[in-house]
């Protein structure tokens, strides 16, 4: 019996304030630069979703019951600064969120941005030329007042899929579509933003865990090509070495997380070669060689959901749950979960010296007109917590310091424009009052499960 000490492992669930707490867009609400789509009906109105910000006790009492000793939630930018000007109120409300994750021994894991920003700032923000002056300051006013509540840091969620949802697929806003140079530039404007959201956080508070999460592609430019330039300092590499370093570990990254696809490999080179590391991050290196820091992240932070690319595209008629699909690309309730690529990633996405957090790892389902779909792959939640989990403890017991999983979601919430995709441990009953139900939306127990897989962590055969 090999044994995994978890007194520091942390278990919790993920979430973001725009998906969960509701009040926004709406008339008198806080606006983000969602709603012009919500009120030009693009979209699905997000409304009160599951009305965190009124009923926070009451899902924080959840979450606790879940055994998690974290609970990963965003600070909304548009919520604090509606119109440029702090909200002292708002403030206040989000001290008293942390004071209560705290009281219920949940260590908060702050996302100071989470996609959204404040509609003032428009559709395009991350082309903005003072983006990061702005961000720059939002790190400041939640620093001001949160630090004393927290010191573990998501500067931004997954700027790898902000950038190729406006600008790619235009599932986000402003919509475009196939905008390869305006995707690079934006996400650039991130990882430079990141950088100096890094040395503020550190300079106001040395103790602090910063990182940022990237979604995992099998493309090495559009995820691991991110953390390797913010570790090159870690590494002692000199500027004039980044290229042959960075060409080096791409080679090694692509044949650890190869999954066999030669499909999978040409798309991988394809887009390498239409958004070049040092072409694309070359301000942001600038950046990071003129600043006296030795890495620009504390840790790696991680979110897995399906990384194979060719599975993101099917004939328009494909079957999918509750009918067919008429598009060209798969919807969220087909992802194919893949435990055995998830325990590769985690092996190639560990670092010297650095833990490791799955700060989002979730299965969907569908949920339409109130109407629960199973999956058409006959997955479910419970087996997806079990075959994921035993993935991490695999992981652990191989040599990789991860030490952190925080499940997305705890309830079902708004998914980026719509409801019917769902990803709660607890399903919401939409049609009969915002009711968290004590199964997920597909009938299971995810609860109990998540709870015993906590409970048990400590002692791992081999």
């Amino acid at each position: 019996m090999t044994k995994i000490e978890n007194s520091k492992f942390k278990f919790g669930v993920a979430t973001a304030g725009f998906q969960i707490e509701g009040g926004y867009n709406g008339q008198n609400e806080p606006a983000n630069q969602w709603s012009e789509w919500e009120t030009l009906g693009k979209v699905e109105p997000s409304g009160l979703s599951i009305d965190f910000w009124n009923r926070y006790e009451e899902h924080l009492d959840r979450i606790a019951s879940l055994g998690c000793n974290s609970f990963r939630l965003s600070v909304e930018w548009s919520r604090v600064m509606p119109d440029r000007k702090i909200d002292i109120e708002a403030i206040n409300h989000y001290r008293k969120i942390l004071e209560a994750c705290l009281n219920r021994g949940l260590e908060p894991l702050i996302s100071i941005l989470h996609f959204t920003t404040p509609a003032y700032l428009g559709v395009d923000p991350w082309l903005s030329t003072n983006i990061s002056d702005h961000y720059k300051n939002w790190v400041s006013i939640v620093l001001d007042n949160f630090k004393d509540l927290c010191n573990n840091w998501v500067t931004l969620n997954e700027p790898n899929i902000n950038s190729i949802m406006s600008y790619f697929t235009g599932m986000f806003p402003p919509g475009d579509s196939l905008k390869i140079k305006k995707a690079a530039a934006s996400l650039n404007n991130q990882i430079y933003s990141h950088v100096l959201g890094y040395a503020a956080i550190k300079e106001a508070q040395p103790e602090s865990i910063v990182g940022i999460n990237n979604f995992c592609f099998s493309t090495y430019e559009l995820e691991k090509a991110i953390t390797d330039i913010l570790l090159a300092k870690h590494y002692n590499i000199q500027k004039k070495d980044l290229r042959p370093w960075l060409n080096e570990r791409r080679k090694t990254y692509l044949e650890n997380i190869d999954d066999g696809s030669s499909t999978n490999m040409r798309i991988s080179g394809l887009l390498g070669k239409l958004i070049e590391p040092l072409k694309t991050f070359s301000s942001t290196v600038d950046l990071i060689y003129s600043l006296d820091f030795d890495k620009f992240l504390d840790v790696i932070q991680l979110d897995f959901y399906n990384p194979v690319t060719p599975s993101h595209f099917k004939l328009p008629g494909h079957k999918t749950a509750g009918g067919r699909n008429w598009l060209p690309g798969t919807l969220l309730w087909d992802d194919p979960p893949n435990p055995e690529l998830f325990y590769k990633y985690l092996l190639a996405n560990a670092e010297t010296g650095l833990d490791l957090w799955v700060v989002e790892n979730g299965m969907c389902n569908r949920v339409k007109n109130g109407r629960s779909f199973q999956r058409l792959d006959g997955w479910t939640r419970p087996q997806y917590l079990d075959e994921n989990i035993n993935a991490v403890k695999r992981a652990i017991l191989d040599g990789v310091n991860v030490t952190g999983y925080w499940h997305w979601t705890y309830a079902d919430n708004y998914e980026w424009g719509s409801y019917e995709p769902r990803f709660g441990i607890f399903g919401v009953d939409r049609e009969r009052g915002i009711k968290i139900l004590d199964t997920d939306s597909m009938g299971y127990d995810s609860a109990s499960k998540y709870r015993t897989i906590i409970e048990n962590f400590q002692q791992v055969k081999v």
